[in-house]
């Protein structure tokens, strides 16, 4: 009975789907608490110099994540989607606390550990329960939402901590919203979240998609398409990571007031967080290959020019353009891999996805860290940017151009 009356859709599915937008958004909020104020953290409050020592919070955020979001894949099928959400919350539950009274950097590190944990739990289980309602169609829609829910969260709370630590200290003050989002989050995900196994069911029933002969290393390169995909995520979280680190460090060795240095830190996720409203919906009608070469070839071209600008104007043009390019990018990657695999393959798909993906963020804090130290931050910054364009010139050259979903609908 309960099976005859589940629909796939974006429209029969709108309370649900809705619910865990706003549930998406606390969890982006978590990871904006950081954006503004840790760096300078680090070395007002704790003394650390070396740019390597700094970045170490986001390697081990992007590690742990990376692996949370592998194991989520695998466990989504098995505990369901729903009691993983609620777990990550649940981690989630110290780490404003500890961001607020921590003694010493290695607490930090430990706050890092626990988010990376809330992210690949929480965020990953709501991207799959969105698939999980949509169906085949609007996919792309539906992760341009989420995703655009998640990171004008992170702006906002980066504009809204970089604000509250000008004018009343870097702590305790600014991380006070971290309770908020995450009591918030634990609470609406445990009385209104319903899991969405029988949607994938329903799913499966109907798709003529062939199952994946190795889900790890066809996602991860030997298919064409999902190996160009998890290839260009690793890059994207890579620059992502050096933009997280090294882009406030460089506006305060160019004397900007943290206020303001919170207004440009805002921007990049902001223009990536709303511009996925517009840009999830291009990759349902526009050929996706064509949609992730032109935004790895944005943000590469703006990594390059980052080095050469001087005041304000330039770095919030250059943060915006960054930001549609990766928005250009970000849902398109989550619709691909959907569309290319198989329901009962999809969830643990996605997770290898996201685990490359994701270890970017590690990777890219420790290259641009070494970098930065032995060679200059303006240097680290062109080395990433030539890492994206390689990444560009991969999807070009070898990504496939046909979508096995389309040429299924086809033969229906």
């Amino acid at each position: 009975m309960i099976k005859k009356e589940v629909q796939l859709g974006l429209k029969e599915n709108w309370q649900q789907f809705t619910l865990l937008v706003i549930v998406n958004a606390f969890v982006g909020g978590m990871v904006g608490l950081e954006r503004s104020v840790l760096p300078a953290l680090a070395e007002d409050e704790f003394g650390l110099a070396l740019k390597s020592t700094i970045l170490s919070f986001i390697v081990v955020f992007g590690i742990t994540k990376a692996i949370t979001n592998y194991y989520t894949g695998t466990l989504a099928n098995k505990l369901g989607r729903k009691k993983l959400l609620i777990i990550g919350w649940l981690v989630g539950l110290p780490i404003p606390f500890i961001l607020m009274y921590a003694p010493n950097w290695n607490w930090i590190i430990f706050a890092n550990v626990l988010l990376g944990v809330n992210q690949g739990l929480a965020w990953s289980s709501t991207v799959v329960m969105k698939i999980d309602l949509v169906g085949d169609k609007q996919r792309g829609l539906a992760m341009g939402i989420n995703e655009s829910a998640g990171y004008i969260a992170v702006a906002i709370t980066a504009f809204f901590t970089g604000w509250v630590a000008n004018q009343y200290g870097l702590r305790p003050y600014p991380f006070y919203i971290g309770i908020f989002l995450v009591v918030l989050g634990l609470l609406v995900s445990i009385l209104f979240i319903k899991d969405t196994h029988h949607h994938v069911a329903k799913e499966t029933s109907s798709n003529n998609i062939p199952r994946l002969k190795n889900i790890f290393w066809d996602t991860t390169w030997n298919d064409k398409t999902l190996g160009s995909v998890s290839q260009a995520g690793l890059i994207n979280n890579l620059n992502d990571g050096m933009v997280w680190g090294i882009f406030p460090l460089l506006l305060i060795a160019k004397n900007f007031s943290i206020k303001d240095i919170g207004i440009l830190v805002a921007i990049y996720p902001a223009v990536w967080g709303i511009g996925q409203l517009f840009t999830g919906k291009m990759a349902d009608k526009y050929p996706k290959k064509q949609l992730l070469f032109l935004g790895m070839l944005l943000q590469a071209i703006t990594l390059l020019l980052f080095p050469l600008a001087g005041n304000f104007l330039q770095f919030a043009l250059l943060s915006a353009v960054l930001g549609w390019g990766t928005a250009l990018v970000y849902p398109t990657f989550l619709a691909t891999i959907a569309e290319n695999t198989n329901p009962v393959d999809r969830a643990e798909s996605i997770g290898i996805f996201r685990l490359w993906r994701d270890l970017g963020y590690a990777i890219g804090a420790i290259l641009t860290g070494v970098l930065a130290d032995s060679f200059g931050m303006n240097n680290s910054i062109v080395f990433i940017g030539l890492l994206t364009l390689l990444s560009a010139l991969i999807i070009q050259v070898r990504m496939s151009v046909n979508i096995k979903s389309t040429n299924t609908a086809k033969s229906k």
